[in-house]
C-alpha cells in the first residue's frame, strides 16, 4: 500500500495534471512541460474538475499550483489557438466561457491557494498566479501579458490580474505586451515573494505550515472577508455583516476550540487532526 502519509490521485488518462496529497496539502503540478505547461482543452477541463474536487474534500486544507520541467505556464497553446483561431465565433465564446469558470472556480475556492510559480508565466499563466491567495517565485521566472502582440486582448484574466496589480499598473502591461522578472512581479503585486531556485520549495512549505496552523473553518471565512472587504458598501451593513460574522465563530465549535486552546496554553484540535497521517484510497 506504500506510505500512508502521502496518497497520489491520477486522473484518467489521458492526464495534464500531476496531483499529490500530503497531510492536508494537495499539489497540483500542470504537467505539460513539452510545451511550458500551456493550456488546451483538455488541460482546462481537467484542471477545473480537479480544483471542484477539492474544494469538496473537508480533507484538504491548502492547494499548491505549481508547473512541471522549468516553466510555470505559457499561457494558451499554439496549437489549440490555431484550431479556435478556424472555430466560429460562437464555439470561441463557449471556449472562453470555459476558461473563465476555471479561473472563477480558483478565485473562488474555499481553500487557500499557493501559486509556486517556478518559471515562465504568460498570458493565462499570469492569470492563474494573479487567482491564487499567495504567490511565490523563483527569481529566475519572468511574466508576460502578451496577447496585444498577436491581435488580442487578456480579457478573460483581466478582472483576477487587476485585482491583484491595480487599474494603473494594468494600463501599462496589458498594452506593452513586455516581460518583466520576478522583483517587479513582486513589486507591483502580482506576488508576494521572490526566492531562489533552491529555497522555493522551503518557502512555499512554511507557508503551508502557517495555513495549517489555523482554523480551516476561520480562514475560509477569512479569505471571504477579504472579497467582500475589496467593495465594501454601506457602512452600516458591512459593520452589521462583520459582527454577525465575528459573532457565529466566537460561538462555533472551532472558535470555542480555539479560544480554550490558546487560554489552556494547548493546541486546538484542527492542528492535531492536520499533523495525522492521510490513509490511502483503496
Amino acid at each position: 500500500m506504500g506510505d500512508p502519509s502521502t496518497v497520489t490521485f491520477m486522473p484518467p488518462a489521458p492526464t495534464t495534471l500531476g496531483v499529490e496529497r500530503e497531510s492536508g496539502v494537495v499539489r497540483i503540478a500542470l504537467a505539460r512541460p513539452d510545451v511550458h505547461n500551456a493550456f488546451d482543452d483538455t488541460l482546462i477541463a481537467e484542471l477545473t474538475a480537479t480544483l471542484e474536487s477539492i474544494d469538496a474534500d473537508a480533507d484538504a486544507r491548502v492547494v499548491v499550483l505549481t508547473g512541471s520541467g522549468h516553466s510555470f505556464s505559457a499561457g494558451a497553446d499554439l496549437n489549440w489557438m490555431r484550431r479556435m483561431a478556424q472555430a466560429s465565433a460562437e464555439e470561441n465564446r463557449a471556449d472562453a466561457l470555459r476558461l473563465a469558470r476555471l479561473m472563477r472556480i480558483l478565485d473562488g475556492l474555499s481553500k487557500p491557494t499557493i501559486a509556486r510559480v517556478n518559471g515562465a508565466a504568460f498570458g493565462g499563466g499570469v492569470g492563474l498566479v494573479a487567482c491564487c491567495d499567495i504567490a511565490i517565485a523563483s527569481e529566475t521566472a519572468i511574466f508576460g501579458l502578451s496577447e496585444v502582440k498577436l491581435g488580442l486582448v487578456p480579457a478573460v484574466i483581466s478582472p483576477y490580474v487587476i485585482a491583484a496589480i491595480g487599474v494603473r499598473q494594468a494600463r501599462r502591461w496589458f498594452q506593452t505586451a513586455e516581460t518583466f522578472k520576478a522583483g517587479e512581479a513582486c513589486r507591483i503585486g502580482l506576488i508576494h515573494e521572490v526566492s531562489s531556485p533552491q529555497a522555493l520549495d522551503t518557502h512555499v512549505q512554511h507557508q503551508c505550515d502557517l495555513l495549517l496552523k489555523n482554523g480551516p473553518v476561520a480562514v475560509k471565512e477569512a479569505k471571504l472577508l477579504a472579497r467582500r472587504m475589496a467593495v465594501p458598501g454601506d457602512a452600516a451593513v458591512v459593520d452589521a455583516a462583520n459582527a454577525d460574522l465575528i459573532a457565529r465563530l466566537r460561538v462555533s465549535p472551532e472558535g470555542q476550540d480555539g479560544l480554550s486552546a490558546f487560554l489552556d496554553k494547548r493546541k486546538p484540535g484542527w492542528i492535531q487532526r492536520a499533523a495525522a497521517p492521510s490513509l490511502p484510497d483503496i
